[in-house]
């Protein structure tokens, strides 16, 4: 059917912006808590850890983690997403520590969920990166980030994971065939019921800074430079591609994907929308730390309210389609949102 806006001066728009109430009661996008999951990292040290690039972030212990996953629990924050930081000793060429049943990440699943029970989800990355001397999230050999033999590798973390009580486990390695393979040793070791949330269009993108920081994998990457692989734009997508995001998705969900993840956010909102109204099925954002760390930065350099700019700046990846963000804001937006 044709719209028909109207003329001036019959119709008049802002006369529905006139007054708070009226705004809020004709707004065609409405951002709550449980549009948001909450990105932590744990370490293994007792004391809490700044992350210098990314202000109000922290490192946490597994202690500090089961008390975040109950104030999110508190402010209406339906999951969080979980990223170990392992100290240099702990990484190895091949990642092996990511298949130990006890590892870091995993005592911190067990902690949350022996807390929380499954009054909050959790969310665990599927990629070695956190693992590996060289920062890569697959297995690097001869110059080349192997694709099947890390798709290998990845497949039994996902169960590990899994058995240490993950709700949803999250390929993020961009590897081929990596969905399938992880739903299938899912299927084999009885987990039915554990989702996988597939970062399906993740972008190589100069945005992640700090990320990589917080985990230490900065500097990893220095290390891959001289074995020949400086960067990851031989697994990650191509900031220029957009229809390559689609078929991405799609071989994603032919794999038993339960949810498909558009990464960076703030950076690819039209990616959201194609891939939202192409498929139709639960899509998440995630606006990662270069995202936050600059509008942090400009808050406390006093050149915007960084409370205001933290909702608009998620209220419109949910606008363009995102059914729910992960952000480091993810407190401080709940709060704000809070009657």
């Amino acid at each position: 059917m044709p719209h028909h806006p109207g003329r001036y001066p019959t119709t008049r728009l802002r006369r529905t912006r006139q007054h708070d109430w009226l705004r809020r009661m004709v707004a065609e996008t409405a951002l709550a808590p449980a549009d948001l999951i909450w990105p932590l990292f744990v370490h293994e040290h007792e004391a809490s850890h700044p992350v210098a690039s990314m202000p109000g972030v922290e490192r946490l212990s597994i202690d500090g983690i089961v008390k975040a996953a109950a104030e999110a629990a508190t402010l209406g924050i339906p999951a969080i997403a979980l990223f170990p930081v392992l100290d240099a000793r702990h990484k190895t060429d091949d990642g092996r520590l990511a298949l130990d049943a006890d590892n870091l990440l995993c005592r911190a699943v067990r902690a949350v969920r022996k807390e929380t029970g499954d009054a909050v989800g959790i969310i665990c990355d599927v990629a070695l990166d956190p693992y590996t001397t060289h920062g890569h999230d697959g297995l690097l050999r001869d110059g080349r980030i192997l694709n099947d033999e890390t798709v290998d590798v990845l497949r039994r973390q996902a169960v590990v994971l899994a058995e240490a009580g993950c709700h949803v486990v999250a390929p993020s390695d961009m590897m081929d065939g990596r969905v399938g393979a992880i739903r299938a040793a899912l299927d084999a070791a009885g987990r039915h019921d554990v989702c996988i949330l597939s970062y399906a269009a993740k972008y190589a993108s100069a945005f992640y800074g700090p990320f990589r920081d917080a985990l230490g994998s900065h500097a990893a990457l220095a290390t891959a430079a001289a074995l020949g692989v400086a960067d990851k734009k031989t697994y990650q997508m191509d900031p220029a591609n957009t229809d390559e995001a689609l078929r991405e998705v799609a071989l994603d969900l032919a794999e038993g994907a339960d949810m498909v993840m558009v990464k960076p956010a703030g950076t690819a909102l039209d990616v959201i929308w194609r891939v939202k109204q192409a498929f139709g099925v639960p899509t998440l954002a995630y606006q990662v730390s270069g995202e936050y760390a600059m509008i942090q930065a400009a808050a406390v350099n006093g050149w915007l309210d960084g409370r205001k700019a933290a909702v608009e700046s998620v209220l419109v990846m949910k606008r363009a389609g995102a059914d729910c963000i992960l952000t480091y804001f993810a407190p401080e937006i709940a709060r704000t949102l809070r009657p």
